[in-house]
């Protein structure tokens, strides 16, 4: 069984000299796929005194937090899904501050979010996370306080702002027994680093110990609302290799099948593909209903990088439901074998599509293409990168739609904060069609998806690729220099000049010379964009038109050889 993460939580909270607590706490510590997927979630908040409804600022944003944290999209990273529930709760509560002239919400908030081998922290405030090593306490936030204010005044809290400014940091190398400790003001100006520690040390349920430390702060005087949450590691999801191979090796890579045989209660019509790496069948189900089945090669039985995508593939499909994103859908729940439940497609790729139309009018390309750009914006939505987009990997269905398959390289910010000891062991996708940074060592974004898209344009135009790269696979390039674009012009001189001027900026090697949006592609592949054609024109001949710039230079060479010939018989 994969290692999981395990923590006790802990806490306590009390008006202390105040006749109402405005100060809250919540977290969760949920179980199986969601404390892989989205951790140990935690968050304190403390309502501004000159306030009456900031205890109802504080319940809600702590509460409201956990909430919908946990409802965001598995696939999404912590950092964004914080990000985005923070975002909507401010304006919530700064919307309703203007709306009445009553006292305002507003309110301190710090969470903290455990996931795999990594803690990450937001705060706003002066509300306060702690980290014990061993016998080490450190604060890992800063007061958000006004310096030169003789009594302590908020610069920053939920709900007085439209625009939130959040702390955030992530701490990757944690360890069994660290310890966490959210505080309120009431607290941390009462209790000692010393007094924590020591509390800590003893022997008992973290609840108790959070009562302990509470009461100490009231006995020392604290004239505020008292609060004090804790959360000790106990263990993490450390997995070694060979713990994870036997974990991805559980599932039975079934034989390679035949028409007429059974697999779950699937009956084999006809196979679709058979590769090295994998074998695809058409099947369909007792009510008719037809599938297309992928299965791994045994070949790659031994090779956990290989399952992993594998594994990883069926996860993304079972989330991403979108009209040009191809279906994959669960298998039998008790099903011991490893295989995938696709959506059957049929028609065929754009590697096909090619063949048979090899000088399209770019009507017909640009609907293509745009239909591929609908599926890699619902990836980035969903904090995922294509990284394997090609003619192969685009399927123009039975029905004419356009599908995007095959995931087994996607990279998803969710899955990659999850500690992993299987890695990927050289740059994934196709040499041809690879965006430059990954060559580079660089982590690519949506933006490498969008140089893929560029390349497949480009050759669904043309019938060649826009840069001649040799064989890269035996030659890495060393910089962005290595790849030159060739004019789709020379190859389409009846296509308009602003589409070859598109394409060059989406498959400019340097993505920070790319396009910033997909949207920002798409307008510039139907209607001129004045500015990238400005710049064109106003380029020197020999970056404007080369072969024109080359062809003149030529021929001036060329008279001004037959001159000094002339000269020298005359």
């Amino acid at each position: 069984m994969k290692p999981q993460l395990k923590v006790e939580l802990g806490g306590y909270s009390h008006e202390g000299v105040k006749p109402v607590n405005q100060d809250a706490f919540a977290g969760q510590n949920p179980k199986g796929l969601t404390l892989d997927h989205k951790g140990v979630a935690l968050a304190i908040a403390d309502g501004v005194s000159s306030s009456s409804r900031s205890q109802e600022a504080s319940q809600i944003c702590v509460t409201q937090f956990i909430t919908d944290y946990y409802s965001t999209p598995d696939s999404w990273s912590v950092n964004k899904s914080s990000a985005r529930v923070l975002t909507a709760l401010n304006s919530w509560l700064f919307n309703e501050n203007n709306k009445s002239d009553e006292d305002a919400l507003v309110c301190t908030f710090s969470s903290l979010v455990i996931k795999s081998c990594t803690a990450h922290i937001f705060h706003i405030g002066d509300s306060r996370i702690y980290r014990l090593e061993g016998k080490k306490l450190r604060c890992l936030t800063r007061d958000h306080l006004y310096p030169s204010s003789r009594e302590s005044v908020l610069a920053r809290a939920m709900g007085i702002d439209s625009h939130l400014e959040v702390d955030y940091q992530a701490i990757e190398e944690l360890n069994v027994g660290d310890v966490f400790i959210l505080t309120t003001d009431g607290f941390h100006q009462f209790v000692s680093s010393q007094q924590i520690v020591q509390a800590l040390n003893q022997d008992k349920p973290l609840t108790d110990v959070a009562r302990e430390l509470v009461e100490l702060a009231i006995e020392s005087g604290s004239d505020d609302n008292v609060s004090c949450f804790i959360v000790r590691i106990n263990e993490l999801p450390h997995e070694d290799v060979d713990e994870a191979h036997r974990r991805l090796t559980k599932l039975v890579i079934p034989p390679v099948l035949e028409v007429g045989q059974n697999i779950d209660g699937y009956k084999v019509c006809r196979v679709l593909f058979s590769g090295t790496r994998s074998h695809v069948f058409l099947v369909e189900d007792k009510d008719g209903k037809q599938y297309a089945l992928k299965m791994p090669s045994e070949n790659f039985r031994e090779d956990p990088e290989y399952l992993d995508g594998f594994l990883r593939e069926e996860w993304i499909g079972n989330r991403l439901t979108h009209r040009n994103i191809m279906r994959i859908f669960p298998r039998p729940e008790n099903s011991p074998f490893m295989y995938h439940l696709c959506e059957y497609l049929g028609g065929q790729n754009l590697r096909q599509w090619m063949a048979d139309n090899p000088k399209p009018n770019l009507d017909e390309v640009r609907k293509i293409v745009t239909e591929i750009v609908h599926a890699m914006r619902f990836f980035q939505r969903n904090g995922m990168v294509h990284r394997d987009l090609k003619p192969e990997n685009v399927i123009i269905d039975k029905f004419g739609q356009v599908k995007v398959i095959d995931f087994g390289t996607v990279s998803v910010e969710g899955l990659d904060e999850i500690n992993n000891p299987v890695s990927e062991t050289c740059p994934v996708g196709s040499v041809d069609y690879i965006a430059p940074e990954y060559l580079m060592g660089q982590k690519g974004t949506f933006q490498a998806d969008l140089y893929s898209i560029g390349v497949i344009f480009y050759e669904l135009l043309a019938g060649k690729l826009p840069f001649n790269l040799g064989d890269l696979r035996n030659k890495m390039p060393k910089n962005y220099q290595y790849w030159k674009y060739h004019s789709l012009h020379l190859e389409r001189p009846e296509l308009p000049r602003w589409i070859d001027l598109a394409l060059e900026k989406a498959t400019s090697p340097d993505p920070n010379l790319r396009y910033t949006s997909f949207s920002e592609f798409l307008a510039d592949t139907t209607s001129p964009n004045q500015t990238l054609m400005r710049k064109h024109q106003t380029a020197p001949l020999i970056k404007r038109e080369p072969v024109r710039f080359w062809k003149i230079t030529s021929f001036l060479l060329m008279l001004t050889h037959l001159f000094w010939a002339y000269l020298m018989f005359k």
